[in-house]
């Protein structure tokens, strides 16, 4: 029985909504922030704020069942950046799991396995191929994961995650607000979504369920192209916000504009090289099937209502 579970980066989207959860069914929840956090979380969690360094992490991680590393970069100026979070960092967590001999679950990314291609689903058995640093250094943390000798994991790969507490996708709410919602990239292009509270559900039998050494996508298993997503964003908004196609040149533009302004800011702004190269690929989509064989979870959250949800936490706490 799991009655013990130590989650890095607890104070991210994820991890606020899966350390409430565990908590809620009475899990002792040992919840890892950095140093800065200031973001509260749920009552009866115990608060550790400390850097990946597997001393400090051996401490932690001594007497629980499992371990579930979230903690990691999604944007960065440098490709350098990604590497020191998402590999060196899961590599402090792999070393002091292994080292406490507690299993851990490992939360990786579908950019870890690249884009779709010609409209085809990705399998977790298929090729990986990045086309990102982020994605490039996701799939690098795998490999440091499944390389120590000893050590029982399992890696799950989730596609685009949304839901309360995001702000990946805020400004797509806030275009829509504002009376227009830019529609970029790919024509055909279609992605995998999945809401928080299914990623929380699949988080939660990842924990409990013996196995060791795999990778599963996580997903809903209908895809949506980018225009059925602006177009949900608008209903659950509720205003009749024109969809706006951006031309490709245009685009690039942003992105050069984007890059240069990152480094001269020191931190990355929406739209760079990166995810301009992400937004011409022909979509980021996969297979599910292993999410309900090995996990028995199907994602129950379709994106029309997943995301009037989204639109209605937003308005409660005035993001839009």
């Amino acid at each position: 029985m799991i009655r013990r579970v130590a989650v890095t980066g607890a104070n991210g989207f994820i991890g606020r909504h899966l350390t409430a959860e565990l908590a809620r069914q009475g899990m002792e929840v040992r919840a890892l922030q950095r140093r800065d956090a200031t973001e509260p979380l749920s009552p009866n969690i115990t608060v550790y704020k400390t850097s990946l360094e597997r001393s400090a992490l051996s401490e932690v991680f001594r007497g629980v069942d499992c371990v579930v590393h979230l903690a990691g970069r999604v944007g960065g100026v440098r490709a350098r950046d990604f590497v020191t979070s998402n590999v060196e960092g899961t590599r402090e967590v792999a070393e002091a799991a292994r080292r406490c001999d507690v299993r851990l679950v490992h939360v990786s990314s579908l950019a870890a396995a690249g884009p779709s291609t010609s409209g085809a689903l990705r399998s977790e058995d298929d090729p990986p191929a990045p086309i990102t640093p982020y994605g490039q250094s996701k799939l690098e943390s795998e490999r440091v994961v499944a390389s120590l000798a000893g050590l029982r994991w399992l890696i799950l790969r989730p596609g685009v995650v949304y839901g309360p507490f995001d702000r990946a996708m805020l400004p797509l709410f806030q275009y829509a607000s504002h009376g227009v919602l830019p529609l970029v990239g790919h024509r055909s292009a279609a992605y995998t979504f999945i809401y928080i509270s299914d990623v929380v559900r699949a988080l939660d039998a990842a924990v409990r369920a013996p196995i060791e050494g795999d990778t599963i996508f996580l997903g809903h298993p209908q895809p949506a192209s980018a225009r059925a997503v602006l177009e949900a964003i608008r209903r659950a908004v509720g205003r009749s916000a024109p969809i706006v196609r951006v031309p490709g040149p245009i685009l690039w533009l942003g992105a050069l504009a984007g890059e240069i302004g990152g480094r001269l800011r020191g931190r990355p702004l929406p739209l760079n090289r990166w995810r301009y190269k992400e937004l011409s690929a022909p979509g980021f989509t996969c297979r599910v099937d292993r999410l309900r064989d090995r996990l028995g979870i199907v994602a129950s959250v379709g994106l029309e209502d997943g995301l009037a949800k989204t639109a209605d936490w937003y308005r409660k706490e005035r993001w839009i």
